[in-house]
């Protein structure tokens, strides 16, 4: 059953699903995003590759050859990214619903809602399908749509300070400050290290 059929079907709807059912519904997408993501790796190692023979090569019939093959190349990937965006955010949403299941009676008493209108999953299935709608827009959306407590959302979905962290790193190494995974982990490390004692 894919996510859309959650929305329609009268025998097992989204909102209806208990945490085990929603949890095994979360591998699936998982593990679906995960090959989404290996495709969009290997799509843009075929790219890179086109680059290099096409600079290689001072043909110009060959050199329109590799652009077409580079064009059709990056249009797939394109597509894949299209559904990658789409598949992480039913991610956080079937996510989202598992943890109201498995902690409805503290959602209850933080002021969240522990049950989901038609008209909330109706908005949710259009936001999921907008394209100008990025992953951590859309967190932000359905945590006003579920209305979950702040404590709760800060603890279940945001960015820990660790992970922050990492974010940073990351924007590093793509700025070309830091060169090789190994000196990003030490980095990463000694970054939380650091924060950890400014917290404490």
């Amino acid at each position: 059953m894919n996510f859309f059929e959650w929305l329609t079907t009268r025998r097992k709807t989204l909102a209806t699903m208990n945490a085990a059912e929603l949890r095994a519904q979360e591998m699936l997408l998982d593990n679906e995003r995960n090959r989404m993501q290996a495709k969009i790796r290997q799509l843009a190692g075929e790219k890179q590759k086109i680059i290099e023979q096409g600079a290689k090569e001072k043909t110009p019939e060959m050199r329109r050859t590799f652009a077409q093959q580079f064009d059709l190349l990056h249009t797939e990937q394109m597509m894949v990214a299209r559904q990658l965006n789409i598949r992480s955010k039913e991610i956080i949403t079937v996510s989202r619903l598992r943890m109201l299941r498995e902690h409805a009676p503290t959602a209850a008493l933080a002021g969240g809602r522990v049950t989901i209108r038609d008209a909330d999953l109706a908005l949710i299935a259009r936001l999921i399908e907008n394209d100008q709608i990025t992953s951590e827009m859309y967190n932000e959306r359905l945590n006003e749509i579920l209305a979950l407590g702040q404590a709760a959302d800060e603890a279940a979905t945001g960015l820990s300070p660790a992970s922050q962290e990492l974010m940073k790193v990351w924007n590093d190494m793509d700025a070309g400050l830091i060169k090789t995974t190994g000196e990003a982990f030490d980095e990463a490390e000694k970054r939380v290290r650091e924060r950890g004692a400014a917290d404490a």
